[in-house]
């Protein structure tokens, strides 16, 4: 079984990563400001305009299957380094297969956007018995979307259920938050850019949630970039997209609630630019990129393994799955449903 590593945050504009023996050197101004054994990490993330790698660590990296991913001080992903992919290559040869072959992905997908919409109707259940908040309309038809996704043969229609059900999930978040700061109430999703507080959040925990699912794969033997319900397209990880659904409610979406109701996070915690766009200031990454961590090592029961395991791991498993459904080795994709 995998172990639970960490993920390398660097936040800090101008610094230089760089290998010195079994160890990541991060440094500033000439001056060293952490090591870390490579053998503990399972990630490097930079997150600037200006911070840089040396090639002899993008090399380790690669061939130690320690992600490397480039994103800007927001959380876009810019760019990754990976070495030879694991795997073998008639696993992603299946893979390819399949994503030529709506008949076959769609299976997968379905299982994929049922649990999502299962998850987030598990959210909403939890905030409906904490606040006493009657969600009971939006829970109803959160099931019903389950049951029409799990019986959907259509990929177009399936996106149209995701859709809705997104819909009604995202149109009762504001009751699952316990603030009275106008400038932190979740008003509905926005995105490209955020253009709220509560938005600039989810987006940036969405981003590293992807960058999770993107490893998980690249660990697996999955491509990342070969998708099913996301479709190719240049630069996209469509397959990390499709992954990271099933996790968007239990994962990000219920830190950045308990980031805001416990009032970890508040409005300070962000800039508004002239365009409109709302950004976590950087020490409130640094306080997010902490949580998140944090969260990760939640412990629970996989519900197909029936083994303990952790949050952080669920991902890697659940690429495992992946990669054993489409080897013919699962008869179906058993996707994670939180409880």
């Amino acid at each position: 079984m995998k172990k639970h590593l960490n993920t390398l945050f660097v936040t800090l504009e101008g610094c230089w990563l760089s290998k010195d023996g079994d160890t990541v050197k991060v440094n500033s101004d000439g001056a060293c400001l952490l090591r870390v054994p490579l053998h503990n990490l399972e990630g490097i993330v930079t997150l600037g305009w200006d911070i840089g790698v040396s090639p002899y660590l993008m090399g380790a990296c690669a061939e130690r299957g320690v992600t490397l991913s480039f994103c800007n001080p927001y959380g876009k992903f810019l760019a990754g380094v990976q070495g030879f992919m694991k795997g073998n290559i008639l696993l992603r040869r299946e893979q390819y297969r399949w994503a030529d072959d709506e008949t076959r992905w769609v299976g997968v997908a379905r299982e994929m956007i049922a649990a999502k919409i299962a998850n987030c109707r598990s959210l909403l259940l939890r905030a409906q018995r904490t606040y006493g908040k009657d969600l009971s309309e939006a829970v109803d038809r959160l099931a019903a979307f389950c049951r029409m996704a799990r019986g959907c043969e259509s990929g177009d229609t399936l996106r149209g259920i995701e859709g809705s059900a997104a819909e009604t999930y995202f149109s009762c978040l504001s009751h699952c938050q316990r603030t009275e700061d106008p400038e932190l109430v979740f008003e509905g999703r926005n995105r490209r850019p955020p253009r709220d507080c509560f938005n600039a959040l989810l987006s940036f925990l969405y981003s590293l949630l992807c960058h999770d699912a993107r490893s998980a794969l690249e660990s697996s033997g999955i491509d990342a970039a070969a998708g099913f319900l996301h479709r190719d397209r240049p630069g996209r990880p469509s397959m990390a997209l499709d992954l990271m659904e099933e996790f968007r409610a239990p994962l990000a979406d219920r830190l950045a609630l308990t980031l805001i109701n416990r009032r970890q996070i508040t409005a300070d915690d962000f800039d508004k630019e002239e365009s409109g766009a709302v950004f976590l200031k950087e020490d409130s990454r640094k306080k997010v990129l902490n949580a998140w961590q944090e969260r990760k090592k939640t412990v629970l029961v996989h519900p197909f393994l029936q083994e303990k395991t952790t949050l952080g791991l669920l991902i890697h498993i659940q690429a495992l799955l992946m990669a054993r459904h489409l080897r013919g080795d699962l008869d179906c994709y058993p996707p994670f449903i939180s409880k």
